[in-house]
């Protein structure tokens, strides 16, 4: 993938960010969302490429843009794209940290075309790749990951969704002594974090969106840590979802490799409220200032995009509340 066009995603992700960051803490997460996603969608139509749409914000009859199947670009390099123009609609909301603007790139064919539903995952970062085993046990893994860190397991720190199906593999944890973050909302974040050294967060655990999953493993492999996971249905129209999709072993162990094809990926992502790694959203009188990452599958380059936005420069593509 060319690098020319990392930092053209990065601009793709800042201008949903700047958009969406106007409805923090103003209880409208429909709002929030709607202005990521025309955001996104209006700066996309300034990008080199030949753009499907392959996880986005639902099947055409449910989005009117950045909907499945949806091409975007003028013209360029065909590639599948993932995008989630806001993940974490309810932290925005209630002007909680941890939302995003993200979005990963890769080669037509090479992202898992996932189904809107769950997928129950695990993720660490590179020195613990290969050491993880998503049907093993929690505390065997726990001691796995530990192992490889060359640090004792009450020393990690797990992140989990804070959810009643999670209340399982909570216990498992606590009995094996490691530290829990409990989050809210939004699983791509903290597997960024996971597979970032000096972040404090060494693991991420449970069951959360699929089509988040591929996102997640996209700036996982970019990192060069680990991931599995395993689509989690709830009823049939889940399974027929899936099989549609082309996934016939609903049990199938995905790994990152199978979740992200090859190298030649690239995944951004802008803050758009405070996380424990990128920056929030800041408006000033006539512009923005905004905090990013861009990473490269193939290089393993990862780049921190601090940038001051002036408005009556350079107008973005938002609307005025």
């Amino acid at each position: 993938m060319e690098r020319e066009l990392a930092l053209e995603f990065v601009r793709v992700t800042e201008a949903a960010a700047i958009a969406s960051g106007r409805w923090m803490g103003r209880g409208d997460k429909i709002a929030a969302d709607q202005a990521a996603v025309d955001g996104m969608r209006a700066a996309f139509d300034t990008v080199n490429i030949s753009g499907c749409v392959v996880i986005g914000e639902g099947e055409m009859d449910e989005a009117p843009m950045l909907y499945i199947g949806e091409h975007v670009g003028h013209g360029g390099r065909e590639v599948d794209i993932a995008v989630d123009p806001l993940e974490g609609t309810n932290l925005v909301a209630k002007g909680l940290p941890g939302s995003i603007a993200v979005l990963a790139i890769a080669p037509r064919g090479c992202l898992l075309h996932a189904p809107d539903m769950y997928m129950d995952k695990i993720a660490v970062g590179p020195r613990a790749r290969g050491k993880i085993d998503i049907n093993a046990p929690v505390q065997e893994n726990l001691k796995a990951v530990a192992v490889a860190l060359d640090r004792a397991v009450e020393d990690l720190t797990v992140v989990i969704l804070d959810r009643p199906r999670h209340a399982a593999i909570v216990k498992e944890a606590r009995d094996a002594g490691a530290r829990i973050k409990l989050i809210s909302d939004g699983d791509v974040s903290p597997a960024i974090n996971a597979a970032i050294e000096g972040t404090a967060v060494h693991m991420l655990l449970g069951i959360g969106g699929a089509p988040e999953g591929v996102l997640a493993a996209a700036a996982v492999k970019c990192l060069g840590g680990d991931m599995q996971a395993r689509l989690w249905p709830e009823n049939a129209a889940d399974i027929e979802r899936a099989k549609a999709m082309g996934i016939d072993d609903i049990n199938k162990v995905f790994t990152i490799d199978d979740l992200v094809k090859g190298d030649e990926v690239i995944f951004a992502a802008t803050a758009i409220t405070q996380g424990d790694l990128l920056s929030g959203v800041r408006y000033f009188g006539g512009g923005a200032r905004t905090h990013s990452i861009v990473m490269r599958g193939s290089t393993g380059t990862v780049r921190f995009v601090d940038a001051i936005h002036k408005f009556d420069k350079k107008p973005m593509p938002i609307k005025r509340t």
